[in-house]
């Protein structure tokens, strides 16, 4: 019977396994949720349950939001920013699913992702060492954290054309298409 009591996963449903096989079929197959809900008369965290009990690996995992780690984004950010990987190649790089996030990283850059310190010329502005002398021993350890950060982009750029097998820096001199 199609509407008979059936155990699942702990819990009694009232639909029969064969009716929710295939509204999760017919989501899958493009059907909107909004629209099954109202024409099978569902509940949204009905229809989510089953969803996520009965749906296929490949939805599941298009469904999926994706958390980045704020390093990544950091260094994604750097890489577009000094030209050496377009958005196009870091999402496909870094698979990264869209590559509105990446345009939002690059917004954010700025603000949230950057790691917050200090204006170097203002920590000893007022100590009674010679700011002249101050200012210069900042400016070295402001070099120094710039020349590790290169270092270290370079190092994750070296890796990733290792793994991904392709050349991710411009060449020097290489031609430009269409002249």
């Amino acid at each position: 019977m199609e509407n008979e009591n059936t155990k699942e996963k702990g819990r009694v449903s009232r639909y029969d396994k064969r009716f929710i096989l295939k509204i999760v079929q017919e989501i899958e197959d493009g059907l909107p949720r909004k629209e099954a809900i109202h024409m099978y008369d569902l509940n949204s965290s009905t229809l989510d349950g089953w969803m996520r009990d009965y749906g296929s690996v490949h939805y599941q995992d298009s469904i999926k939001r994706k958390s980045y780690p704020t390093s990544l984004k950091r260094t994604i950010v750097a890489a577009i920013e000094q030209g050496h990987m377009t958005i196009a190649q870091a999402q496909i790089a870094y698979k990264i699913r869209s590559q509105k996030s990446i345009r939002n990283w690059l917004v954010l850059e700025k603000s949230d992702l950057c790691i917050p310190t200090q204006p170097a010329m203002a920590k000893n502005s007022k100590s009674s060492k010679s700011t002249a002398t101050s200012e210069v021993e900042q400016l070295r350890k402001a070099l120094q954290e710039a020349e590790l950060r290169i270092k270290a982009l370079n190092t994750l750029i070296d890796v990733a054309e290792e793994q991904l097998k392709t050349d991710i820096r411009k060449k020097p001199g290489a031609r430009q298409s269409g002249k």
